[in-house]
């Protein structure tokens, strides 16, 4: 028999798979097949299991999850009031790939990446954000979910501190890995580097062979500890033969190290052109050491910068309350948001975020709502409006029935956005592991072909020459110029962008940025400046100047709290007017504000407001504010006496230089498309006044990534130019996120590039700076290959039949040491570009 049953809980495929995993091992449960999607489960079952059997298997396993009866969602609302969550900070125990190497595959453990090598990355998402718990410092088996006082001791309970992260545990580690590495080989590549100095003092203290023998016993720590991963990773890579640089790093390394290691031990079998003067092989330990513990810089600054890729989602969580208070029976209470479900009536204060989504019940504020839609003039709601979890409230108190709640609000889905265009954006296949693919294999093949040649035809001691240039030809191919070669110049260009107010996230924004046809912007704070401003202060009577009617409004708007008055009394500062009488204040919703000024009854507000006071508005002045309404401004009429004697424009300017830059964006190719939340006037108008033919108003968080997506359908590569909460999820689907430095902290951790002086002209030099680093990277590349291509036959042994020539393996390293420093020199050239 197939029951289908209604599971809630559900974020991830991790999440699914584990529901799946968990009922199939209830008794009777022959299999489970659970939907994402859907949030459907379809049970086939030996014999009849009851619902509370199924219930108690998602309980007994953590209680993340509920089942319910198809169409049945009373325990979905109990499931998200009883659901316990998890400290903040700790995550949601569900890891995946940086590179997304198997697509959207996610992990229940943290770890190395399968086919990669990479450290997976922990998800974060609402779950993993909870209320405060609170302990006894004296009895920490006493978590509480309230502050109070201990039972056993009476002391005051204080906040519970959370576990570490899991990303810090990470780069924590590396970290200490880093001071063992760099303690043990800065001493091996002192003792190395003394040997270019003539009457090297050191060999009057020890003979060159306890110099090798110190620097082999430094570089135990090193190899053994520090950095025995990469030699781990290096042998997963070549067992499942998933070849990446780990690979290449671990031969290239591990050949040095294992050469030395047999100089030292086996000395005889070596021919005395590989030896000194002394008798002894010279050993590579600083080579190998150094390699490592570069590459382990590379991971430690990797480690610090995923830590970073979760920001955006945990600005996003810093929005979302741990109370509540809620109104019941009459009386106010404070709860957990945990235990919100819908249907309660709840007390919003003045400056309290908004807990849940929901409606307004009874009275009246302006909201905040900037985090959310992008547009920074807070929002009039009065009765029956619709708020949203995370929003912040003004100065008035209301009252708001919950609606949506958990996972369900839209807080929560913004967060699912940003966390679901992340994983699903198809990874870049960096050039340098394009080219390892193939080199690897290549090198390790033309190294067994060069052992068995010189087994076979090789002089005595045959199997000393065979091991030996085996050696060499792994030695001068090792990947230390291969592996540097987009490092050093995406280093050098970063460094350089920064200079010029454009901070790259990282190499694959670089990268993308060469291959964009369509840039998409928003509008408030990207195109404009963000903020509201006086644009206009026109008299439309002989009796007043345009200063006394500034005079007369900003006055007037002294004792307003709405942002467009508090415009206009700080233009009326910047102006110097001189603030007069003010008394009897009203305001008036959705309409304007009154007053008794200098002793005159003033008024000022829409049309709706002049007709209250049955001030009449002359078709004449009607007309000049019509022109500045066209514009996509907002327009207040002034009326003293009840007489209309003026009006101000108020509007968000455009920012300096965005007109040039879009008209030089157009001319290099690149289609440009503003989509925004504000409504279809303005819109117009700012796209008339940019020549921007293409632009879409009254756009959602939602509706910009649908739009990222659609182009992206159509072959198209994107980018993305944004600033506020609103635009982060399509920052982060689209193939390069440009946020403006003045915007939100999870619009620019959601995109790749950002713009420090949110100048749109910045996104040129982005440009730019992307075509010359790619150029950079391509040459440094050739030039590792170069270096260590050629030297691999010669290496081989190939002139010694005809010369009697053997490549040692000092030649070998400086041959690769030569490679390195031509990547470098290379990528330094970009400073001067």
């Amino acid at each position: 028999m197939q029951h289908t049953y209604q599971i809630s809980g559900m974020t991830c495929n991790g999440c699914r798979s584990h529901v799946e995993k968990t009922l199939s091992q209830v008794d009777g449960i022959e299999k489970a097949a659970v939907d994402l999607k859907s949030g459907e489960a379809v049970l086939t079952m030996s014999s009849h299991v009851p619902l509370e059997t199924l219930q108690k298997a998602l309980k007994d396993d953590g209680d993340r999850y509920g089942i319910s009866l198809e169409g049945d969602h009373s325990n979905h609302n109990h499931h998200q009031k009883k659901t316990p969550q998890k400290a903040k900070g700790k995550g949601t125990s569900t890891y995946y790939c940086p590179m997304h190497c198997e697509g959207e595959k996610t992990y229940d453990q943290p770890g190395d990446c399968p086919v990669c090598g990479m450290d997976l990355i922990e998800e974060i998402n609402l779950s993993s954000k909870s209320s405060t718990q609170y302990t006894c410092p004296m009895h920490p088996e006493i978590v509480k979910d309230e502050p109070g006082s201990c039972p056993i001791c009476g002391m005051d309970l204080v906040p519970l501190e959370v576990d570490e992260s899991a990303e810090s545990k990470t780069y924590n580690a590396l970290l200490k890995k880093f001071w063992i590495a760099v303690s043990f080989t800065f001493p091996i590549f002192l003792i190395a580097m003394s040997e270019m100095i003539p009457n090297n003092p050191l060999y009057e203290i020890l003979d060159i062979k306890y110099w090798n023998w110190i620097q082999f016993v430094l570089s135990i720590p090193v190899v053994f500890y520090a950095t025995w991963m990469f030699f781990e990773r290096a042998y997963k890579s070549i067992a499942t033969w998933n070849l990446n640089m780990f690979t290449l790093i671990g031969i290239g390394a591990g050949a040095a190290w294992l050469f030395s290691l047999f100089g030292m031990f086996f000395p005889d079998i070596f021919p005395d052109q590989f030896k000194s003067e002394t008798g002894t092989v010279h050993v590579y330990f600083e080579a190998a050491t150094v390699i490592l513990t570069l590459v382990l810089v590379g991971q430690l600054l990797e480690a610090r910068a995923h830590s970073k890729t979760n920001t955006a989602v945990k600005e996003l969580l810093k929005l979302a309350p741990n109370k509540a208070v809620r109104i019941k029976n009459g009386e106010e209470e404070e709860i957990s948001i945990d235990d919100i479900v819908i249907g309660d009536l709840l007390r919003v204060k003045p400056g309290d975020k908004i807990p849940v989504d929901g409606v307004v019940e009874e009275g009246e504020s302006h909201v905040d709502e900037s985090m959310i839609t992008g547009e920074p003039i807070p929002v009039s709601k009065v009765q029956g409006d619709k708020v949203s979890s995370g929003t912040i409230n003004g100065n008035q108190s209301f009252t708001m029935r919950a609606q949506k709640v958990g996972a369900d609000t839209l807080l929560s889905q913004i967060i699912e956005m940003v966390n679901k265009a992340s994983r699903s954006r198809a990874p870049i296949q960096k050039l340098a592991d394009q080219i390892s693919g193939y080199f690897v294999p290549i090198v390790v093949v033309v190294a067994v072909i060069t052992f068995a040649i010189w087994v076979f035809f090789g002089p005595e001691p045959r199997y000393v020459y065979a091991f030996v240039n085996a050696i060499a030809v792994l030695i001068i191919a090792c990947p230390c110029a291969l592996g540097l070669a987009t490092p050093m110049s995406v280093m050098v260009g970063v460094g350089k962008g920064a200079g010029m107010g454009v901070l790259i996230k990282n190499a694959e924004a670089l990268e993308t940025l060469n291959k964009i046809d369509v840039l998409i912007v928003d509008k408030t704070g990207t195109l404009t400046e963000g903020r509201p401003s006086v644009e206009k202060v026109t008299s439309t009577s002989e009796k007043f100047s345009d200063k006394e009617i500034l005079q007369y409004i900003a006055s007037l708007n002294q004792l307003s709290e709405h942002p467009l008055a508090e415009a206009t009394v700080r233009f009326g500062k910047e102006q110097g007017i001189d603030f007069l009488k003010t008394e009897n204040f009203k305001s008036t919703t959705g309409k304007g504000v009154s007053a008794i000024v200098n002793g005159k009854e003033v008024a000022l507000g829409n049309e709706k407001m002049m007709e209250k006071i049955a001030a009449s508005l002359t078709d004449e002045v009607r007309l000049k504010g019509e022109e500045f309404q066209k514009k996509g401004k907002t327009v207040s009429y002034l009326a003293i006496d009840v007489e209309v004697v003026g009006f101000i424009a108020i509007g968000d300017a455009i920012k300096k230089n965005t007109k040039e830059a879009i008209r030089e964006l157009q001319a290099k190719g690149i289609e440009v498309i503003m989509l925004t939340g504000d409504n279809v006037n303005t819109a117009r108008a700012v796209a008339s006044e940019l020549n921007l033919v293409h632009f879409k108003a009254g756009m959602l968080p939602e509706d910009k990534l649908e739009e990222v997506k659609r182009l992206q359908s159509e072959g198209k590569k994107v980018a993305m130019a944004g600033d506020g909460i609103n635009d982060s999820p399509a920052l982060a689907q689209s193939d390069v996120g440009i946020a403006m430095g003045t915007g939100t902290d999870v619009a620019i951790e959601s995109a790749g590039v950002t713009l420090v002086k949110g100048d749109l002209k910045g996104i040129l030099k982005a440009f730019n700076l992307s075509k010359k680093v790619m150029g950079n990277i391509k040459q440094n590349l050739f030039f590792a290959m170069i270096y260590n291509t050629a030297g691999i036959p010669i290496a081989a042994g190939l002139l010694f039949p005809f010369f009697g020539i053997l490549l040692s393996p000092m030649i070998a390293a400086a041959a690769m040491s030569l490679s390195s420093v031509s990547v470098i020199a290379n990528s330094l050239r970009l400073k001067g570009d």
